[in-house]
């Protein structure tokens, strides 16, 4: 298994890298996430990597952080999304957002990425609607927005709606909704009002 490679990067495209290490050149399929946090040709680079062998196929996919190569592990974990589609989803947003949608039973944002039908987007949400943390999520969506801290006001929105007797992950879901809906929402109080306006 190859786990990363660094080197210098000789070519990059919105889909594709190449990396030269030890006078060996790999090409890499990468996410949009990726190619966006990739230096300037001819710069040394270090990619994580997911090595895909199939029968008929030999695949090199590199990421440019840990939280990428995971989303992709668990979206590949899914039936019926294969490496491809999986950096297709990756290249349709932030990690952040891909996983608050997840969080969110958000169907209809995943399924408006390209090549991913409704039904493939369901099936994502019900596999991996437990295996995605809707605080991390969201807390890395509010950081990518400039908002650090949101993680405890968050976490304390939880165990509001919680003590009004809203289990775990239904709490969950509807403080991703309603950040999702409201994202300009930066207190407890207005995330736990507008989660228990969309009841």
């Amino acid at each position: 298994m190859i786990y990363s490679i660094r080197g210098e990067l000789v070519e990059k495209e919105p889909t594709r890298a190449v990396v030269e290490a030890a006078g060996v050149g790999y090409e890499l399929l990468i996410p949009l996430s990726t190619y966006e946090r990739l230096p300037k040709t001819g710069a040394q680079v270090k990619l994580l990597t997911f090595h895909s062998v199939r029968e008929d196929d030999e695949l090199l996919f590199g990421f440019a952080s840990a939280a990428e190569k995971d989303l992709f592990a668990k979206l590949t974990a899914v039936g019926g999304v294969g490496p491809k589609m999986a950096i297709a989803i990756l290249s349709g947003g932030s990690v952040g957002e891909l996983c608050l949608a997840i969080a969110g039973g958000n169907a209809k944002r995943i399924s408006s990425i390209k090549g991913v039908g409704k039904k493939t987007a369901e099936k994502i949400l019900i596999e991996l609607k437990d295996k995605v943390n809707a605080i991390a999520a969201l807390s890395s969506t509010q950081r990518a927005a400039g908002r650090d801290g949101a993680a405890p006001i968050l976490r304390d929105a939880i165990l509001a709606l919680s003590a009004l007797g809203f289990g775990e992950e239904t709490a969950n879901k509807m403080v991703s909704e309603a950040i999702a809906g409201n994202p300009e929402a930066q207190d407890t109080e207005t995330i736990v009002r507008l989660a228990l306006a969309r009841k």
